[in-house]
């Protein structure tokens, strides 16, 4: 059972809607061009294959263009115009004719769609979602999955890890001085948030594996976890149909 505040909900989905609506970038750790082909090859390497790929939260397309040389067909999407604009450039920069672009969130996409797909998958998105939110998705994403196909979760915050790395752990030149400045920095920040009604973390909600794992399970798919190997505070969900489940 999932219970959540609907007015707090509205509240962060609110901020989160007018924070990506004129952003230009996804966020990546890097925008040099050689980490984001490095992220990509190891975003390819978990998809593992398939023809057709939904590319849920898009952003600007900095993976989707990497994804494109290894899929026949492509669909990016976001509910920012400007993220939109941005894909746009990159796709007719590097001549891509099997990508597709729409305009929704994880609401309205479905009924946009005209087709199903081998690979759904979702970067740096999940957290936004709250747990009903990301059971309906993968709900939804079911139905427009192919035979063998998968839903691909990338870089979901680890809630025992993200911490961690908020207080520095991960940090190379970390010392207990600036673990304890950076634990007083984040305690200011909780509190500025909670006094003028925004989110705790602009990053998102930290989900526990376990319970992604049991919305899968809900709707008749195995999931394995993997760490990810560009963010140390995230970790990948790798959700695809159960061996009986195929059969069906």
């Amino acid at each position: 059972m999932f219970v959540e505040s609907e007015k707090n909900v509205s509240k962060l989905k609110n901020f989160w809607v007018e924070f990506f609506a004129d952003r230009r970038d996804g966020g990546h750790r890097s925008s040099d061009e050689e980490f984001i082909f490095m992220e990509a090859k190891e975003k390819l390497f978990h998809l593992d294959g398939g023809k057709t790929l939904l590319d849920f939260g898009c952003g600007a397309g900095e993976l989707l263009v990497y994804y494109a040389p290894e899929y026949e067909q492509l669909v990016g999407v976001d509910f920012s115009e400007s993220m939109l604009d941005e894909a746009s450039k990159k796709i007719k920069e590097r001549k891509y004719d099997n990508i597709s672009l729409i305009q929704a969130d994880d609401k309205t996409v479905w009924d946009k769609l005209e087709c199903s797909f081998d690979r759904i998958t979702a970067a740096g998105v999940i957290q936004f979602f709250t747990l009903q939110e990301l059971d309906s998705f993968i709900s939804n994403a079911s139905n427009y999955l192919n035979k063998g196909g998968k839903i691909v979760l990338f870089d979901i915050l680890d809630p025992r890890l993200y911490p961690l790395w908020k207080m520095g752990l991960f940090s190379q030149d970390a010392d207990l001085w600036k673990i304890l400045r950076k634990i007083g920095f984040e305690f200011k920040v909780m509190l500025s948030a909670s006094l003028s009604n925004r989110p705790r973390d602009i990053l998102g909600f930290a989900h526990n594996p376990y319970a992604v794992k049991k919305i899968a399970d809900r709707y008749g798919f195995e999931t394995i976890f993997v760490k990810s190997m560009y963010y140390e505070y995230k970790y990948h969900a790798i959700i695809s149909r159960t061996s009986e489940a195929q059969k069906v």
